[in-house]
């Protein structure tokens, strides 16, 4: 089936993925090329946000995502402020969320109904994780790592060798 037959009106479909990403995972991965796949443009935006204490800066979140992004349809920048505001930025109809467990329903239920109210022109879209990344999260990953196990089976091999060098300053640092 062709783009243009599943287009709406003739316009681009357009959609948002916005998250930390810190750092990204093939759970991540996965939802950007499912996207990819329903969208004609998709726009992985990694945010900049402050106030969050993240393990890489938005820079280093931005490079490891668009080192691992193959889909010709997606553009990966960052943004910050609101996912509604930037999802209008851009002309998108959708924004797009990864949903692991109940857990994640209650907590995305409430995002979705508050970005409704913002902007009711973007429609909230939830794609459920593969089983295989049903488990899968930045948090676990980033712990796994902190204390030097592998977390090659759940990043690709330039994020995990990012964890290990980063986990090797601290562990540095901590030595001294």
């Amino acid at each position: 089936m062709s783009r243009d037959v599943i287009r709406i009106g003739g316009a681009m479909r357009k959609a948002i993925y916005p998250g930390s990403f810190d750092p990204i995972t093939f759970g991540h991965l996965d939802i950007v090329a499912r996207a990819a796949r329903l969208f004609d443009h998709v726009y992985v935006a990694v945010l900049n946000n402050l106030e969050k204490k993240t393990l890489f800066t938005v820079q280093e979140r931005l490079e490891m995502m668009r080192s691992s992004v193959t889909a010709d349809n997606v553009t990966c920048e960052t943004f910050d402020g609101l996912a509604v505001e930037y999802a209008a930025s851009r002309g998108a109809m959708a924004m797009v969320r990864g949903l692991r467990a109940v857990s994640d329903f209650e907590a995305e239920f409430k995002l979705g109904a508050a970005n409704r109210h913002l902007n009711p022109q973007v429609e909230m879209v939830y794609l459920m994780t593969s089983n295989e990344h049903s488990f899968l999260s930045s948090s676990i990953v980033k712990e796994v790592a902190s204390m030097g196990g592998t977390v090659d089976d759940w990043v690709p091999a330039p994020v995990a060798a990012r964890l290990r060098e980063k986990f090797s300053r601290v562990e540095g640092r901590n030595q001294a």
